[in-house]
């Protein structure tokens, strides 16, 4: 795998193939994404949609093809993985080069709205709190690419609509291009400038969404691009 680009693209991927023993996961797959784009990988289950999330994360590099991406990725999985042994601004700032400060944490918790909440135990955060925690460690690295494995999936429904607005909200902010795997079809079409649809470990159909937001999902279009996905999903 490469970590470089041409100008305006974050992702290029070319005939990327993986598999696992015998059985192929991803096909000869192709994918751009552009500088600052919102793009969501919809699939049926062992469709391919998380290896390839691993693929572009540099942590499955057992691969054929070719995948070129930003050297400054940052990636958020749908457990936080905070250490409990290290208090919230101890995780934000895990992994970074030298002796970060905490000046550096309290700014990045600050943009998740948990200012208060820099010198806990990961142990008594909620699983929304926790999250939140995640999303901050992944964007003081300060991204190109930010790739997040349903990291809405652990949630209850209310706190789900909650991350969801501060995931876009984060989004806009940073600036940075953003390809987040879920099973939520209609999280997808609020969230995407683009909605992916994986099947049989290569990119099968595509939706480009417009740029206005927030969406109605009462809106006539809504329902029936949600329709046409769920069909493709084989959801009747």
């Amino acid at each position: 795998m490469t970590v470089s680009v041409e100008p305006g693209t974050v992702v290029r991927v070319s005939d990327l193939s993986k598999s696992f023993d015998d059985r192929e996961v991803l096909s000869d797959l192709d994918l751009r994404i552009t500088t600052g784009e919102f793009v969501v990988l919809l699939g049926r289950s062992g469709c391919g949609k998380s290896t390839l999330l691993r693929i572009l994360a540099g942590l499955d590099t057992d691969i054929t093809g070719d995948a070129a991406v930003p050297q400054h990725r940052s990636v958020g999985f749908q457990q936080p993985r905070l250490m409990p042994w290290k208090r919230v601004w101890r995780n934000v700032v895990l992994g970074l080069p030298g002796r970060p400060d905490r000046a550096l944490a309290d700014t990045a918790l600050a943009e998740v709205g948990l200012t208060d909440l820099a010198g806990a135990w990961p142990k008594t955060l909620s699983g929304g709190q926790a999250q939140r925690v995640s999303l901050a460690r992944a964007l003081v690295r300060k991204p190109d690419l930010l790739l997040l494995d349903e990291p809405f999936g652990a949630l209850d429904a209310l706190t789900r609509v909650a991350a969801q607005k501060l995931v876009e909200d984060l989004w806009r902010s940073h600036g940075c291009a953003v390809l987040m795997v879920t099973h939520d079809v209609e999280e997808a079409l609020l969230l995407a400038d683009r909605v992916l649809v994986m099947e049989d470990g290569r990119i099968a159909h595509q939706v480009r969404l417009p740029a206005e937001r927030p969406r109605d999902i009462t809106s006539a279009d809504f329902v029936a691009t949600r329709r046409d996905i769920l069909d493709r999903l084989g959801v009747r």
